[in-house]
């Protein structure tokens, strides 16, 4: 029952959000009550995995080579622990952010986001690569409806470059690299230091590692990152769940499982996928950055610095060194926190001022001097500035590169660093500059709109777990350490 709650809580939030769909009051309650729960069932999983005692359970037989298996690891505590406060804080945001919008849109919000959020336990739990690309799948299925909320052709259009990206990548890449793994080693198993053996040659291997790496859409790596910028015509609430909540998350989470689980430190060195996967995720970092640095609208520049983000975390796992591989894992926790302020942030700022692109925030430090803070605080952190998380993961980042003496990888952090730090700086001296006047066809200094507390709670929730993480990062770095191989 321990490792089936995290995915059975979400679910029977769902149903329980949609029988209380007349009644919005005890919805919106039961869908933050649900999340709180999960913290609850996932933390008591704690003790064991840390204890390398976690248990697996064969929910049912599916194949008969790989039925449909969980099992509990740091790894994928940590991924739970990540979603499940965020759960909660992106609900508490959506009844603000959605108070205007009709029931019928809020429920099928909280009933998605629940179903998102066990797909999400079902790939942080899985035990073999069968459960693991039907939950990454299942997790596509349940997040289209979102990128689509609005219902307006843009949200369409939107949706069907989602759904083509993650289908086509996932049945075209992702479901032959796994059938390639059992051709070559006779195992669906996540195993941790891998099931290839030790002396896997040949450019078989090579291919399949290729077919995982683009086929995993999720994790946004150039080319196949395209459906991530225009996924942001959905809410704010919805973008959150996207970049920091679920899915880029388990795009990662799921790269992390293909590196250290199915090939293994050994085979990624005998046949030198980090080589390839270095230049990937270094042409996806700067290429991200520069995009970033072009772009006016808040939401583009939020989606182009996620894109790079998530590279730092593959990147930080193929160094194959301790630093490195603490740091890229560390990341995954640190962006998702830093990521969700700044997405908090910027909904909350469009809410009270119209503003959604960098043109429109002049004045905004002195109209809305703490949600500018709170962006600040996001910000520092993908920077890496101290004494947020951000710097503490990029002080492994570094690290772990020059311990591999990867000297073009330091080159890379170093300079998209400074790109990070150009088009944050950006937004910030937009929003430092002089209150526009009526004559200059801005409105008044005085044009804006009250924020719900509801949103306003969970901005400044996360601005203090940003920091608060960077000052004491102890805990989180001990189920990091016992996460890496």
């Amino acid at each position: 029952m321990k490792l089936l709650l995290p995915l059975l809580i979400p679910l029977a939030a769902a149903g329980a959000i949609w029988l209380l769909r007349g009644q919005p009051r005890a919805r919106d309650w039961v869908a933050v009550a649900a999340g709180i729960a999960q913290i609850v069932a996932v933390a008591a999983l704690l003790p064991e995995v840390l204890e390398r005692a976690g248990s697996t359970l064969d929910v049912s037989p599916f194949l008969p080579e790989a039925p449909i298996s969980l099992r509990a690891d740091p790894l994928g505590v940590l991924l739970l622990l990540i979603a499940s406060p965020l759960w909660v804080l992106t609900t508490l945001y959506s009844i603000g952010y959605l108070q205007e919008s009709d029931d019928a849109a809020s429920t099928r919000f909280h009933v998605l986001v629940a179903i998102s959020i066990a797909a999400t336990a079902g790939v942080a739990f899985s035990a073999n690569l069968v459960t693991l690309y039907l939950f990454y799948e299942a997790m596509t299925i349940a997040t289209y409806p979102l990128v689509t909320f609005t219902g307006t052709d843009e949200a369409a259009a939107a949706g069907r470059r989602y759904l083509g990206y993650q289908l086509g990548t996932g049945i075209a890449l992702f479901l032959p690299a796994v059938v390639l793994t059992y051709t070559q080693t006779g195992s669906f198993d996540l195993t941790p230091g891998g099931i290839f053996g030790a002396g896997t040659d040949g450019w078989l291997p090579v291919v399949t590692y290729l077919l995982f790496l683009f086929g995993i859409a999720k994790a946004a790596l150039v080319p196949v990152h395209a459906w991530l910028p225009s996924a942001m015509v959905a809410p704010t609430p919805v973008s959150a769940l996207l970049h920091a909540v679920a899915v880029v998350n388990v795009g990662v989470f799921t790269l992390f499982r293909i590196l250290l689980d199915v090939f293994g430190e050994q085979t990624a060195r005998s046949l030198d996928l980090a080589t390839v996967t270095l230049v990937v995720t270094s042409v996806t970092i700067l290429v991200a950055s520069l995009i970033a640095l072009t772009t006016r609208n808040l939401k583009e520049i939020l989606a182009y610095s996620t894109i790079g983000q998530l590279s730092y975390m593959v990147l930080g796992i193929v160094l194959l060194t301790e630093p490195g591989i603490t740091g890229g894992i560390l990341h995954l926790a640190g962006h998702a926190v830093s990521k969700i302020t700044l997405f908090f942030a910027v909904g909350a700022i469009a809410i009270g001022t119209s503003a959604t692109t960098i043109d429109g925030l002049r004045g905004l430090g002195q109209r809305m001097p703490l949600l500018l803070g709170a962006f600040a605080v996001g910000a520092a952190s993908i920077v890496g500035l101290p004494p947020t998380i951000g710097f503490v993961t990029k002080y492994f980042l570094f690290i772990g590169a020059a311990q591999a003496r990867h000297w073009v990888v330091l080159a890379v952090l170093a300079v998209s660093t400074l790109l990070t730090a150009t088009y944050y700086l950006r937004v910030l001296r937009a929003s430092l500059s002089p209150t526009p006047t009526a004559d200059e066809g801005r409105g008044s200094p005085d044009a804006i709109r009250r924020v719900p507390a509801t949103m306003l709670v969970p901005v400044g929730a996360t601005a203090t777990l940003t920091v608060l993480l960077g000052l004491a990062p102890g805990p989180l770095l001990d189920l990091v350490r016992a996460a890496a191989p």
